[in-house]
């Protein structure tokens, strides 16, 4: 009796996976064939072409750099940008070129870093590109998940979700990126604060029109670019707030300014005005001020990003938005 129960047990359960077993579509296999989509921790169907192929959004591989004091063509101190800082050393990443790239493949201290930015989620994030200990680097799939980009590892060409850093498909399913302190912020004052810092230039081989704003108007619509998820406030769906590693809920942008500076779980969140919002005008440059917050802990940069409000509840179920 018991094998008998086993027996079925076992075909109940081969039968559920069998159900549930999905069949990758068959322009994902011909364009990957060496992505196992076998192993996946989120259903296809929830995966959208964002319009361009593989790689038709590319990643920078050999970013160059000048210092700021040494700058041909210098940002507006109003135009944002990504900055980082290891062991006393920082780079700055201008959203103005990071918009027609969405990572840079950068070694920076010793480190193996991409730096990585989602123009439909205005998620800036900086990840050590180690994958089980070996460096990689990564490029765009084409794809979006909740308007958010997928990346690929080159390695093993595993899918990743940039706003979790999460592998969600291929080889290194369910692991997780690394995560490094950085800051969104006006090119002005990092400039600031790192005069000898070096700063991203563009490469004229990209043919790309850096400083020009591609998404026009995108900050103000009422719903976000390919994204059919329901967001039910508070505020708009592209508000901007601030997501803080190792706490569940995030701060609308509004809020932080209405209460700044203050504490939270041992952080410290300010707000302050003077940076031009690269999802407005056409030119990045002229954008309206949205402001800029900063986290810290101990006087040290804390991880956190600011994405729109629609992306952070749809990868946080259930958190809340503090927002007046």
């Amino acid at each position: 009796m018991k094998t008998l129960l086993a027996a079925l047990a076992a075909a109940l359960t081969l039968a559920a996976t069998a159900a549930t077993a999905q069949t990758a579509p068959a322009a994902w296999r011909a364009e990957w064939p060496a992505t196992d989509f076998s192993r996946s921790s989120v259903e296809f169907a929830e995966i959208l072409s964002g319009g361009p192929p593989k790689d038709g959004i590319p990643a920078i591989d050999a970013p160059q750099f000048q210092t700021v004091a040494a700058l041909s063509t210098r940002p507006a101190d109003r135009e944002p940008v990504i900055s980082i800082e290891i062991g006393g050393q920082a780079r700055a990443y201008p959203v103005a070129i990071l918009m027609w790239h969405e990572i840079v493949n950068d070694s920076f201290a010793g480190t193996p870093i991409a730096v990585t930015y989602c123009p439909l989620c205005n998620s800036g994030i900086v990840f050590d590109r180690r994958v089980g200990g070996e460096a990689t680097t990564f490029g765009t799939t084409g794809k979006l998940r909740n308007s958010d980009l997928v990346m690929y590892d080159r390695a093993s060409q595993s899918w990743w979700q940039q706003f979790e850093g999460r592998a969600i498909i291929g080889k290194h399913m369910g692991e997780e990126l690394v995560r490094l302190p950085s800051r969104f912020e006006p090119f002005g004052e990092f400039a600031a604060r790192h005069p000898d810092g070096e700063v991203l230039i563009a490469s004229n081989r990209f043919g790309r029109s850096y400083g020009a704003n591609p998404y026009e108007g995108y900050d103000s619509l009422r719903q976000p670019f390919l994204y059919d998820g329901a967001y039910d406030g508070p505020g708009e769906p592209l508000m901007r707030v601030v997501a803080i590693e190792g706490l569940p809920d995030a701060w609308s942008f509004a809020y932080v300014q209405a209460h700044a500076p203050f504490e939270v779980g041992g952080f410290r969140v300010e707000w302050q005005a003077g940076q031009a919002s690269a999802l407005d005008t056409r030119q990045i440059s002229e954008g309206r001020d949205v402001g800029t917050v900063t986290v810290t802990r101990g006087g040290q940069t804390a991880i956190y990003h600011v994405p729109f409000a629609f992306a952070f509840a749809a990868f946080n179920p259930g958190a809340t938005i503090f927002h007046d």
